[in-house]
């Protein structure tokens, strides 16, 4: 009998054992780094950084993707041939160890929704051979909430993007006019999974981050794009009135233009201005659980080297 695949939104129907799904990737564990990362929320990152598992291939496909060599970004359907090793999952339980013994403060999947059983399996296979770092599930926010039900009792941190309200923007730059829907469906069920938000402020926890580092909960992140203030200003008023402290929230500048056509209006930096009049915003409503970025950090790469370092056995 066939397992055609329903992980996602696209719900493609593919038999991924034969071909590729929407996503870009078989049934087999791709993965195209797994290293130390210094970039996200200091909470998670403090300063001995992140253990961060990058998973190749993406549900999305947003024109303006960073990471287009192993998501496939800015591609309608299908991705060809992206960069990534495959592996088994009892090699991936293997990795979540070797990051720990490097210092990983957690295991940091970065966008596995579509190989979601499996790195359920990993997972509870290195909890089962005593691995005691928190897990983070780091996402599009592009997720059924069945399918993240397969991660009940196995993530500690959900760190999804938001990324828009608006249908149109979805329609045009995600090729998902159904994410605004989907986003609010897939954090719900994220903020119930997680429970109550729980941080470490031990001495040794505030030497990593001057928050503490977080060990439970949800952060929310939104990167903004060129143009698309009042954009930015609904979805920061729909989280502070639906979750307001009850989550953080991480209001990102970093967006680098990355040269994308025919979309002339995304092709220059966040403004200052921009970024200023929505951080106003923040505090207008009163959201105190909030991460914002200081500077021009659109200077700074974000980009890590997908060379496979990590994946294969050391």
């Amino acid at each position: 009998m066939e397992t055609i695949c329903r992980l996602c939104p696209r719900d493609c129907g593919v038999n991924r054992g034969q071909k590729t799904g929407f996503c870009g990737m078989g049934e087999n564990l791709q993965v195209a780094r797994a290293a130390l990362h210094f970039y996200e929320e200091p909470f998670l990152s403090g300063e001995s950084g992140s253990g961060a598992v990058f998973f190749s291939g993406c549900s999305l496909h947003c024109v303006y993707c960073q990471n287009g060599d192993i998501s496939g970004g800015g591609l309608e359907e299908g991705c060809g041939k992206l960069f990534g090793i495959e592996i088994t999952k009892e090699r991936l339980a293997d990795i979540f160890f070797e990051l720990k013994a490097k210092g990983a403060l957690n295991i940091n999947l970065v966008t596995g929704t579509h190989f979601t059983p499996q790195i359920a399996g990993a997972i509870r296979m290195a909890k089962e051979r005593g691995l005691d770092l928190p897990f983070v599930w780091n996402s599009s926010g592009y997720e059924l909430p069945e399918t993240l039900l397969l991660l009940e009792g196995l993530i500690d941190v959900y760190l999804p993007d938001f990324k828009t309200l608006d249908e149109g923007l979805a329609s045009k730059y995600l090729h998902a006019p159904d994410y605004p829907k989907v986003a609010k469906a897939a954090l719900e069920q994220m903020v119930r999974s997680a429970g109550p938000m729980q941080m470490d402020r031990s001495e040794q926890a505030l030497k990593e981050s001057e928050d503490g580092l977080m060990k439970k909960g949800v952060c929310v992140r939104h990167l903004m794009t060129p143009g698309n203030l009042k954009d930015t200003i609904r979805v920061i008023d729909y989280l502070a009135d639906t979750y307001g402290d009850k989550i953080w929230f991480s209001l990102m500048s970093q967006y680098t233009p990355m040269g994308v056509f025919p979309f002339e209006e995304l092709n220059r930096k966040v403004g200052r201005e921009e970024y200023e009049q929505a951080v106003d915003h923040v505090v207008a409503r009163g959201l105190e659980n909030c991460m914002i970025q200081e500077g021009d950090v659109a200077e700074q790469s974000f980009i890590p080297a997908f060379d496979g370092e990590g994946v294969l056995t050391e």
